[in-house]
């Protein structure tokens, strides 16, 4: 007679405790990577906006592997990445207690976006902030640079270790709801510190593409908040086996939650609580393709998930806009997999702290396919064009596959 064994692997992993509610919506980088003196400065962050998955076909090139050779299908997630604005630099210097500001230095001109982040509410506040800042850098020397600013700029470059670029995004280019731009710090590499000041000022009121940061190919991380579920029970949260049908008071709960001494709970001892809406860092994000947005700097339509292989007309927008997110205009990062978080939320994006010796990390990934299908629910046409030469004539489109 068979028996229900007596020990178990736990359940649920204890690695991220305590599974509470993220205190800050858009993901932190908590570490940059290593600074290496003798490389060319480089910007080590940016921040995407996750729009949805879809997946695509390509030739697996792995020597070893059972599916060498051979066209595999994979999920991918597409990351809008808007460009972002430089507003600031601000200089640490280390101390034993870790690193201490030196100093900060910021533009002239700040966009509204920016300034909104500043308030809870913009309607009702005085909008007075940096008011007093762009006053002061209206006097100018002869040569055309604030003295304040210098001498700021002097301080960082004599007093810091670390020289780290203050930059926002221009979330206005999503025409999502959105109108309070995300700020954060990145933190410039490579180089002397007189180098990585220099560095920094070119960004100042300047545009930061995505293809500044990241290239084609590249392993980065993700930094993001996951999605929120509220309060969950311990067959959901921690995924504990449910008991016998006929058990008394539930069955969807732990039955034993301890021994009798030491008398308290232990922590490890799966509960009810909050699940998802958690700080989370996924390593080793293959880039499979980065492109431009939907139109060139003429304004001509630029197709960017045409391939080699398919050489149809099409742009990475789905027919029906991507569920819950709608266009993606701006440029936009492919990666591998999946990436924490629900749609329109903020990604971190950062370089990898430690670079992976793998077979994946070195290979080039030339995407044969990239589906456009809709997405609500199961797509058959790739183009609006396709879709009309197969229905013809309608009520909405008279003249058929012409439009």
């Amino acid at each position: 007679m068979s028996h229900r064994k007596f020990s178990a692997p736990r359940s649920g992993s204890l690695a991220f405790l305590p599974r509470k509610r993220s205190r800050r919506h858009r993901g932190k980088i908590k570490a940059f990577p290593k600074d290496d003196g003798s490389a060319k400065c480089h910007l080590t962050g940016f921040i995407g906006y996750k729009a949805g998955m879809t997946h695509t076909m390509r030739e697996l090139v792995r020597v070893g592997s059972k599916s060498h050779g051979k066209d595999i299908v994979e999920g991918v997630t597409i990351i809008e990445c808007p460009k972002m604005v430089g507003v600031g630099i601000v200089g640490y210097a280390a101390t034993p207690n870790g690193l201490r500001a030196v100093s900060t230095v910021w533009t002239a001109a700040l966009d509204e976006s920016f300034q909104r982040r500043m308030y809870k509410n913009w309607a009702k506040s005085k909008k007075t902030a940096f008011k007093r800042h762009q006053k002061k850098m209206q006097e100018k020397n002869g040569d055309g640079l604030n003295a304040e600013m210098e001498d700021r700029i002097n301080l960082i470059v004599n007093n810091s270790t670390v020289v780290r670029l203050i930059a926002h995004t221009k979330v206005k280019a999503l025409r999502l709801r959105q109108r309070k731009a995300h700020v954060m710090e990145i933190q410039i590499n490579g180089g002397s510190v007189a180098d990585k000041v220099a560095y920094a000022k070119t960004f100042l009121e300047q545009e930061i593409p995505v293809s500044t940061v990241f290239s084609q190919d590249e392993v980065i991380d993700t930094i993001a908040v996951t999605k929120g579920r509220g309060m969950e029970g311990v067959i959901t949260r921690w995924g504990v086996t449910r008991l016998p049908r006929k058990t008394h008071r539930g069955l969807r709960k732990v039955a034993c939650i301890g021994a009798w001494h030491p008398s308290r709970v232990s922590y490890s001892v799966a509960r009810v609580g909050q699940n998802g809406y958690h700080h989370r860092t996924e390593i080793h994000k293959k880039i499979y393709l980065l492109a431009a947005g939907i139109e060139d700097e003429k304004g001509n339509p630029n197709y960017n998930a045409m391939t080699e292989a398919d050489p149809t007309k099409k742009m990475i927008t789905p027919l029906g806009t991507f569920p819950r997110y709608g266009v993606v205009r701006e440029d936009f990062l492919m990666i591998k997999g999946s990436v924490p978080g629900c749609k329109k939320r903020p990604i971190t994006l950062r370089k990898t702290l430690h670079q992976p010796t793998n077979s994946m990390a070195k290979e080039e990934v030339k995407v044969k396919f990239i589906d456009t299908s809709s997405k609500f629910g199961h797509g058959r046409f790739q183009t609006k064009q396709e879709k009309n030469e197969v229905f013809g004539p309608t009520k909405r489109n008279p003249d058929g596959a012409k439009k």
